[in-house]
């Protein structure tokens, strides 16, 4: 669910930023048709909304409490960790595996694919109930592939469908209505949980969920067939790679740094809240003021930051974000995870904002580069799998030697400075000159 949440935050900044590479849209306009009002959002625009709208309020509802409900049925740290990482390990594989299928062949299928295996995950989820806890690592697996087809098909499709006059329209409405979400969702599941007897809250909010897939993979048939638009070259991100002459070496390695700390803060934050009040209700109201934040200081970061202040920027961001851990270290209780919630969601749009602009930047400096979109979005992504895996084995090592809650604050003070490397790779690609075109 990771990769909902970084699209959200790349959304809210390109709409504040609004603007792209001459090159790259040069190459979009080319690729669409058809006449509107300039500036307008047209009906596969909304549609698309739509779709992204129901799929995100889904995951906000559920995601935020499912490692809770896997604790709940299992008592086990290791348990949710496996869970997680099956979650990120085929969620990366099926991105790599779709590259070609969403370039040259039907990436609305794809789209409608990544809708319903969500619905079939939750289905599978209320059909065990208790039962789950066996089920875990193919439970994750399910859902990591559902999100990596949801997820390429749709940055692609973004892609296609919006244009350079109307775009940051498109991507603010997509960053309120996700944002929105993300504020609003987990504070009415944990009042939920919270109203009904056992784990019957449970099975009512991942109902929800369900009945809101179904209604995003009905709506996605309205969206039209997207034409083919050539061949998918497999070994593009490994050429990169291999060539010094290139920076996709050190943003790949900046990539999977953050990646690191993603991997563990994504679930151990709310499962930690939750150890520490037994009230669901509880990490409902943290990720309501946290998320506020966030979206406020997101906002400001993006409206305010120049592309000269990047390097200070993400330093600054990754710095603070780390030494914000040192608030549990007196003691783990809820004020003190509610300040580090608060000052982790001040402070981390610093970093997130210059890599990731500094990275679409890079996929969109020529005309060339924005044709191989695909590929590069696949790298991009695979250097977060990569690093989330990391993270999460890290975690998993710890796990099963100790599951106090000082031993997981120091596993957070770890992986959590892992964005310092982060900056340290990327401080050549921040200093550069932004591209034509871009602020």
């Amino acid at each position: 669910m990771q990769q909902g949440k970084t699209t959200i935050q790349t959304r809210l900044y390109e709409a504040i930023r609004g603007d792209r590479s001459a090159e790259g849209q040069a190459i979009q306009e080319s690729e669409r048709g058809g006449s509107r009002k300039k500036g307008a959002l047209d009906r596969q625009a909304a549609l698309l909304l739509a779709v992204q709208g129901l799929y995100v309020v889904a995951n906000a509802l559920s995601g935020t409490f499912l490692p809770v409900y896997l604790w709940k049925v299992s008592q086990s740290f290791l348990v949710i960790g496996w869970f997680t990482f099956a979650q990120y390990a085929l969620g990366g594989l099926t991105f790599l595996a779709s590259g070609k299928w969403v370039k040259a062949y039907n990436k609305m299928n794809c789209l409608r694919l990544g809708v319903v295996l969500n619905g079939v995950f939750y289905s599978a989820v209320l059909l065990l109930g208790a039962s789950a806890r066996p089920f875990a690592v193919p439970l994750g697996m399910l859902s990591g592939i559902a999100s990596g087809f949801f997820w390429l098909a749709y940055n692609i499709v973004y892609f296609e469908i919006t244009e350079p006059d109307n775009r940051d329209r498109f991507n603010g409405w997509a960053g309120l209505l996700g944002s929105g979400a993300g504020i609003v969702a987990p504070f009415i599941s944990g009042l939920l949980i919270t109203s009904f007897a056992g784990n019957r809250g449970y099975r009512v909010i991942f109902t929800i969920s369900l009945i809101l897939f179904g209604a995003g993979a009905l709506v996605s048939f309205f969206l039209h067939k997207r034409k083919a638009s050539g061949q998918y070259d497999w070994l593009l991100g490994w050429r990169a790679l291999r060539d010094r002459e290139q920076p996709w070496r050190r943003v790949a390695g900046a990539l999977t740094a953050q990646g690191i700390r993603e991997g563990v803060f994504l679930f151990v934050i709310g499962l930690m809240v939750y150890l520490v009040t037994r009230d669901e209700r509880q990490l409902g109201n943290f990720s309501l003021w946290t998320s506020l934040v966030g979206l406020l200081s997101f906002w400001l970061a993006g409206a305010r930051l120049k592309p000269s202040w990047r390097s200070g920027a993400m330093l600054l961001g990754a710095g603070m974000a780390t030494l914000a851990v040192l608030l549990l270290l007196p003691g783990v209780g809820y004020s003190s995870l509610l300040l580090f919630g608060l000052a982790t969601a001040l402070f981390l749009p610093l970093y997130t904002i210059p890599m990731t602009s500094s990275v679409f930047d890079l996929i969109g400096a020529s005309a060339q580069n924005a044709s191989r979109r695909e590929e590069y979005i696949v790298l991009r992504e695979m250097g977060l799998v990569l690093g989330r895996l990391i993270g999460l084995a890290v975690y998993l090592v710890v796990v099963a030697r100790t599951q106090s809650l000082p031993a997981l604050t120091w596993l957070l003070l770890g992986v959590g400075a892992a964005p310092l490397v982060g900056w340290w790779l990327m401080r050549r690609q921040l200093r550069a000159a932004p591209s034509p075109g871009r602020g």
